[in-house]
């Protein structure tokens, strides 16, 4: 794509002087300084990018003083690492040299947030800066409220690294205790339908066992596109998947420990899903079992909630898992989608010892005989969970019905499910007293 970047009236500004802006004593800061007068959440700092100094200049100039305005993304390298930073690309940066850094910068610092500013945005141009990793795309004529509001956005959703964390910074021995014995339980939870309680599953199962080990508990989200975990906890992450994947060869329990959001009425920790789809296609699955192989070490039990697809990830995941969770409902397309991916799973050489089926909505009249279904399926179901009102209203309140509706039958199927892989964890059993030591503390 070629734009005439000197052509002012495309970018939305003829003249600077109409702007109220002069160019001439405008000065912009051309490094990051201390006591900048720009605030933004995360503490995070701001950046201009552009070849032409008057477009930088005025983008600058619509964002307050204190703003860093380079001329190169190479200028920026130096302050990478250091700290969240928003950068503001101008119209120059849609060279395909320029987003290639953009998108390695997404992919190794999950603390940069960029923006594109363009004279003439195109569906292609969208597509292409969003796989690159830049955050929004913002087309001219310049709308400054527009412009600060996505800055802060943008801000408020980087990776914020807190000191005991930051690249480089050994970890704090004092809160982790390693495992004795058995390194921790790998539990995927899988479906190969869409919408058959695969989630709702995950999260309750990961509360019933948060509620009652003795051991630190993780849940990771693994639907790495559109993941739910976050909200049906109803948690607000500071941090997700990618934030740990991006920071992977630099990756310790410390840093760990620091990434994970505390579900507060259990003690459940949790890494959710990337806020945004794009950022699923720049994590591999061999970079997933990296993070769980150290997750294993200090938890006791690590639950995975998957996608319903089978991929590199899912895959890799599956492979490693001690148990696998198959979720299906009661009904012709989620029995012939299990039956296909058992199927699949076998020629995976996945053993059937680690299978354990969960049938959803088990007591649905629609004649359709369980008995039937696991002869048909050959494996038998380990859960029975009924149909019942209790489970939208506890995903819509973001409380696990195990939480909020203890005494239904649907959460004694989850907690009996949950108590099947207590073994050995130095867990009593029927405990509910919610012990959750966090990694030694």
């Amino acid at each position: 794509m070629t734009e005439d970047f000197n052509q002012f009236d495309s970018f939305g500004f003829d003249d600077f002087s109409d702007e109220g802006t002069d160019t001439e004593t405008l000065a912009p800061a051309t490094a990051f300084e201390a006591g900048s007068d720009v605030r933004l959440p995360n503490g995070a700092a701001l950046a201009v990018v552009d070849t032409d100094q008057a477009v930088r200049d005025y983008l600058a100039s619509q964002l307050g003083e204190g703003v860093a305005a380079l001329g190169s993304l190479s200028e920026l390298e130096p302050r990478l690492g250091l700290g969240p930073v928003v950068v503001v690309l101008g119209p120059s940066c849609v060279d395909p040299t320029d987003l290639a850094t953009v998108e390695r910068w997404s992919r190794t610092n999950s603390e940069v947030g960029a923006i594109l500013v363009t004279s003439e945005l195109s569906t292609t141009l969208l597509h292409t800066a969003l796989r690159a990793g830049v955050k929004d795309v913002l087309s001219a004529p310049i709308d400054q409220m527009q412009l600060v509001d996505t800055v802060a956005r943008v801000a408020e959703g980087l990776a914020m690294w807190p000191p005991s964390v930051m690249p480089g910074a050994p970890a704090n021995a004092d809160l982790l205790e390693p495992m004795e014995g058995e390194p921790g339980r790998v539990i995927t939870v899988f479906s190969t339908k869409g919408g058959s309680g695969k989630s709702v599953t995950a999260t309750n199962i990961a509360v019933a066992l948060a509620r009652t080990s003795d051991n630190p508990v993780v849940l990771i989200d693994g639907h790495l596109q559109f993941g739910d975990v976050a909200v049906m906890l109803k948690i607000q992450p500071q941090h997700t998947v990618v934030d740990a994947i991006s920071q992977i060869e630099k990756l310790d329990p410390g840093m760990l420990l620091q990434l994970m959001t505390i579900h507060e009425p259990s003690g459940l920790h949790v890494l959710p899903a990337p806020l945004e789809p794009t950022f699923a296609d720049q994590i591999t699955g061999e970079q997933m079992v990296r993070m769980v192989e150290m997750l294993r070490g200090f938890a006791g039990h690590v639950i995975i909630d998957l996608p319903a697809l089978f991929n590199d990830v899912v895959l890799s995941l599956i492979e490693v898992s001690d148990d696998i969770i198959l979720v299906a409902g009661l009904d012709i397309p989620n029995i012939k989608n299990v039956k296909i991916g058992l199927s699949t799973l076998s020629l995976l050489n996945v053993s059937r010892d680690k299978l354990h089926l969960v049938l959803n909505r088990a007591d649905s009249k629609v004649k359709l005989d369980v008995g039937e279904v696991e002869k048909t399926l050959q494996i038998h179901a380990v859960a029975h969970v009924p149909s019942d009102v209790v489970v939208p209203i506890s995903v819509n309140r973001g409380s696990p019905v195990v939480l909020s509706a203890p005494k239904s039958e649907v959460a004694r199927e989850f907690e009996k499910l949950a108590a099947r892989f207590l073994t050995g964890t130095g867990v009593q059993a029927g405990s509910t007293s919610g012990r959750r030591r966090f990694f030694g503390g």
